[in-house]
């Protein structure tokens, strides 16, 4: 009994210590799952506060933040320097440019917000009023020179491509449909624009150029078509030199209106950068140029329709370049149907002059130079069918080999002329499927695979982005709303007036000679010559360098 007692007496002393611990195993779990639960509560508000943070930020951020894409710039900026003209070097044909315009400011608006979306395009900050406001800080400075005769529908893309990839100037020599009061006065309003009319003061004042008693353009003095283009974007060149000094330019290039800069190898895709990285000792940087390879024959804008393009010798393996030389000419007299040495951009310094449209050069020495291992210029020659009559139709020789040797300085431009001057339309587009377009699947595959052709896609996009955000609808539409109606009808009077004097510019060359300039002499300075479009090295090249070697 007693027994019986002790085991009561033992367990009732055990029931606490087990309650006990039942108790505080309790306590832990209900404590665990508090602490799970404040965990989840805490992961769920954080991100949910980090939203609202983002929101607010946003919705305050057009009060404390500058929107590159909506800052309105002032009228001293903007406006082309006509206000300044007094203390810079007028050339002729450039009173013809109206000085006094500036762009619409932009006034922010819930239709900012519309005309951002109104697309599925790629996304690019641009838009309808953007005006490309380059801070005066940005270093550096970079301009372009062209001697054009196209339409906007040309002028325009390659204009605002090269202002999205840091060209802030451009030194526009006009002619032709340019020059028509349509096109130009649109020119002159957009904001970094100088508009130069071949005028016949323009010529007068050219005539004196001391290019003319000098020998190293003396070679192409006199001749038609393709050399006295040489020589006219020389002359230009060589003004388009004290323009850029006077703006503050630091770099310069010349580019014709079917070219465009292809900025690879840089950190981003910004010439500006590509010549920010260039060495201080580095007077002029040589850009080679790779060829548009249509794959069509019914191209109509080429810079949004070509893709391909044919690789330059400077940047292909040697081995590779010649092994595959005769299937890549297809039977074409060179490996580009045009010039394969490129283009420059030269830094503005004391004495820098034009060597021919392709190069720069210096009077007191020999610049320092350094061709680009990646980046290049995109040539897109021939690459409509109407090229063929374009070219033809500027120039007025005879469709025989005799006489278009002395009109053009490469042997496919003197084929596509003979053939577009004696052809019939249908013989015509066959020749051109046969020497320009490359329809032969199998052997463009192999190219590609050889690196020969290759693929670029960059300014394309970026010109159909600029297209459908309606950048350049913009222009015309801003250019037409900036110029009053009777403002307008009277600057069209006013330019039809010039060209009407322009176009009873001095009829020769000679007569120029004669009265206002001395002939070329024996005593006159001696310069390396110019240097011309040349065509790629051809087969018989790789000899010549087995041979040195």
């Amino acid at each position: 009994m007693r027994n019986y007692y002790q085991q009561q007496h033992h367990h009732h002393r055990a029931i606490p210590l087990l309650s006990s611990s039942s108790s505080s195993s309790s306590s832990s779990s209900s404590s665990s799952s508090s602490f799970t639960s404040r965990l989840l509560l805490l992961l769920t508000l954080l991100p949910l506060s980090l939203a609202l943070l983002a929101f607010v930020l946003q919705w305050k951020g057009d009060n404390g933040l500058t929107d590159p894409t909506s800052a309105v710039s002032s009228a001293s900026r903007w406006a082309p320097h006509g206000s300044r003209l007094q203390n810079h070097e007028v050339f002729p044909g450039m009173e013809l440019s109206s000085s006094t315009l500036s762009p619409k400011p932009h006034s922010s608006s819930s239709s900012d917000c519309l005309s951002l979306v109104r697309t599925a395009s790629p996304s690019f900050p641009y838009y309808r009023d953007w005006k490309f406001d380059f801070e005066p800080s940005l270093k550096p400075k970079i301009c372009i020179t062209t001697s054009t005769s196209a339409g906007l529908d040309q002028i325009l893309p390659w204009m605002f491509y090269h202002k999205v990839i840091g060209v802030t100037t451009f030194f526009l020599f006009v002619e032709g449909k340019a020059a028509s009061p349509e096109v130009s006065k649109i020119l002159e309003s957009i904001p970094g624009v100088k508009v130069i009319y071949r005028t016949k003061e323009l010529e007068e004042q050219q005539a004196k150029s001391r290019i003319w008693n000098e020998t190293w353009l003396s070679s192409f003095f006199y001749k038609p078509c393709n050399y006295e283009l040489f020589v006219k974007q020389s002359l230009n060149m060589e003004m388009a030199i004290v323009m850029a000094r006077d703006e503050g330019m630091d770099w310069i290039l010349h580019l014709d209106t079917d070219e465009l800069i292809h900025p690879a190898g840089a950190r981003e895709y910004s010439l500006r950068q590509l010549l920010l990285d260039v060495p201080g000792n580095v007077d002029m940087v040589i850009f080679p140029n790779y060829e548009s390879s249509i794959e069509r024959d019914d191209i109509k804008d080429p810079f949004s329709e070509v893709s391909m393009f044919k690789k330059n010798y400077d940047h292909l393996p040697k081995d590779t370049y010649f092994g595959m030389y005769k299937e890549s000419t297809r039977g074409n007299p060179n490996y580009f149907l045009t010039y394969g040495n490129g283009k420059s951009a030269a830094r503005i310094h004391d004495h820098l002059r034009p060597n021919g449209a392709h190069r720069w050069h210096n009077y007191m020495k020999t610049p320092n130079e350094v061709k680009l291992d990646e980046a290049a210029v995109l040539h897109y020659t021939y690459a409509k069918f109407s090229d063929l009559t374009s070219r033809r139709d500027r120039c007025g020789c005879k469709p025989t080999k005799e006489d278009v040797k002395r009109c053009f300085m490469l042997e496919f431009d003197r084929s596509a002329f003979v053939i577009a001057s004696t052809a019939t339309e249908e013989e015509m587009l066959n020749w051109y499927n046969e020497h320009v377009v490359w329809g032969d699947k199998d052997l463009k595959m192999k190219l590609l695979r050889k690196g020969i052709l290759t693929r670029i896609y960059s300014p394309m996009v970026i010109i159909q982005g600029l297209r459908e955000s309606g950048v350049f609808s913009s222009v015309i539409a801003s250019a037409q709303k900036t110029l009053s109606k009777e403002k307008f009808l009277a600057s069209i009077q006013s330019s039809n007036s010039s060209r009407a004097a322009a176009s009873e510019s001095l009829p020769s060359r000679k007569v120029v000679r004669s009265k206002d300039r001395k002939v070329l002499d024996i005593g006159a300075e001696f310069y390396e010559e110019a240097v011309p479009p040349l065509p790629p090295p051809g087969i018989n090249y790789e000899h010549l360098v087995i041979e040195a070697q």
